[in-house]
């Protein structure tokens, strides 16, 4: 664990960047707390209510054509009704069942150690010429660990970057941009995308009340980008960083960070468990999709459709069931299961990881309540829809907006679920009402928020690398790791951003029956 000690260090050279970047950091340390962030805007929201209540607004609802006047939250029969409802808001708010039943299955698969050895084993052996490119791909992967990927991919970047002769410090920088910049460019359906879809859902029934916007509705787009972003983090580092490589060289003596040691089973047995762990994972995939097959299939929708199916909607029940069946067998090959008894005390300390989010989650959801409660989110989307269309500006132009104004935001705000469910109940049914598709903006949410994360000193993954660093160098501090970050932040900022144009230009669909436009 980095300590407070391990991350003074001497103060680095003062730039413009710097100093702007430390701006930043005063500004957001004046932020509360996210819980409390929303707690705030709660309060705020709940006074606006009667102001705006007590002015007669209202609007046409857009789904109805039906008068929609602001309700007062602060009158004794809203407080009544809405304290009794508090419950409701918070368990039909759609991303804490969405954790909880992914966390359940991951969370035997990481406890397993199957997760940490996947990702050891793809580093292990990387040829000289292809380690960069390597823990790219490895750290966007990875992202499905959620906060545990940095804690296990940058140590192991290191050591990967080490064994073939080049700077261990890049390695962790590499390893850092790619699971940060990179991360929401994922081929794979993590937890993070089942909640911004869960999120977005809400937000896109403000306007639409039968709206859905699926995990997989940005697949297509996150699998090319995950590939052109790992393509340029890889130029970038071998153009632009590893010019400057020779002054990342570690102190006489230092070891590094202490990389998690590995379960006590031998080689042979790692390697027997992951092949049969492998043959598990092909079997469960493939039973899924013969399971599609028949048109009558419970797995598929009341009509035979796919895309409107059990399958789809249930998504995050059939990602735990994949992670417990791959966790479970590499557990049990691997003989760390005594008993099935073993298997709920891994569930149950997953869970616990968890529980931070979930007191989030509360915030979140009572807020999110009360804005669509007072009837103020229908007016926002309305009246924002209306300025949109006096200015004549086209979606795509109000696209390129949002991820210029998000990336931002995203400086001072850095939880990404926070700052999704924060602004999504704003701009998906603002931009829903102008034509829109919530799952594009979605996509737009992603590019915006990733890159941004590796340049702020708000970031609490940004100081946990920043500790990284000084176990290889006392000297490194902020400036160190910004120095590295900023152009390959940048870089990978305009290209995903110039991929969505083209993207978006030539109409190619974000997902499976999600367009672009």
């Amino acid at each position: 664990m980095t300590t407070d000690a391990q991350l003074a260090g001497p103060t680095p050279p003062r730039t413009r960047m710097t100093a702007f970047l430390a701006r930043v950091e005063r500004v957001g340390n004046r932020l509360p707390h996210p819980f409390w962030l929303f707690w705030v805007l709660f309060v705020l929201l709940a006074v606006a209510s009667a102001v705006l209540s007590a002015a007669g607004v209202s609007v046409a609802d857009p789904a109805t054509g039906d008068a929609v006047t602001v309700r007062n939250a602060l009158s004794a029969d809203s407080i009544r009704e809405l304290v009794s409802g508090t419950q409701e808001s918070y368990l039909a708010f759609g991303p804490v069942g969405t954790v909880l039943i992914t966390m359940l299955g991951l969370a035997v698969a990481d406890r397993s150690g199957l997760l940490e050895a996947v990702v050891r084993r793809s580093l292990a052996r990387v040829r000289p010429g292809w380690v960069v490119f390597a823990v790219c791909i490895v750290g966007a992967m990875s992202k499905i660990l959620e906060y545990s990927a940095y804690v296990v991919v940058i140590p192991l970047a290191a050591i990967a970057f080490r064994q073939v002769g080049r700077s261990p410090m890049l390695g962790m920088i590499v390893a850092f941009l790619s699971i940060n910049a990179a991360g929401d460019a994922n081929p794979f359906i993590a937890p993070g995308d089942v909640i911004f879809a869960d999120i977005a859902t809400q937000a896109a029934r403000i306007v639409d009340p039968s709206a859905v916007v699926r995990p997989t509705d940005n697949t297509y787009f996150t699998t090319v980008s995950a590939l052109v972003l790992a393509g340029v983090l890889t130029l970038v580092t071998e153009r632009v960083l590893a010019r400057r490589e020779h002054e990342l060289v570690p102190d006489p003596g230092a070891t590094g960070p202490s990389v998690a040691p590995r379960l006590d089973i031998s080689e042979a047995v790692e390697k027997r468990a992951l092949r049969a762990t492998g043959l598990v994972a092909v079997a469960f995939l493939g039973s899924l999709v013969l399971a599609m097959v028949p048109a009558g299939s419970p797995l598929r929708g009341e009509d035979g459709g796919i895309l409107e199916s059990t399958l789809f909607s249930g998504i995050a029940v059939f990602i735990s069931l994949f992670f417990f069946c791959v966790g479970a067998t590499f557990a049990q090959l691997t003989g760390q299961l005594r008993g099935s008894a073993d298997l709920p005390l891994f569930m149950a300390d997953g869970l616990r990881s968890v529980a931070p989010l979930l007191v989030l989650f509360f915030a979140i959801s009572q807020f999110l309540a009360l804005f669509s409660w007072t009837g103020i989110s229908t007016v926002v989307a309305v009246n924002g829809a209306d300025v949109l269309e006096r200015l004549d500006a086209p979606i795509f132009v109000v696209l390129m907006m949002l991820i210029g104004g998000i990336a931002l935001l995203n400086l001072l705000i850095t939880s990404g679920s926070a700052l999704w469910a924060l602004l999504a109940s704003v701009i998906i049914p603002m931009t829903q009402l102008i034509g829109a598709n919530p799952a594009t903006v979605m996509a737009v949410y992603r590019i915006a928020d990733s890159c941004t994360n590796s340049i702020t000193p708000m970031s609490s993954t940004f100081i946990l690398t920043v500790g990284y660093l000084q176990t290889y160098r006392k000297s490194a501090g902020i400036g160190t790791l910004v120095s590295y970050t900023l152009p390959a932040a940048l870089a990978m900022l305009v290209a995903w951003t110039a991929l969505f144009a083209l993207w978006y230009a030539v109409g190619l669909p974000l997902g499976p029956g999600a367009p672009v436009r």
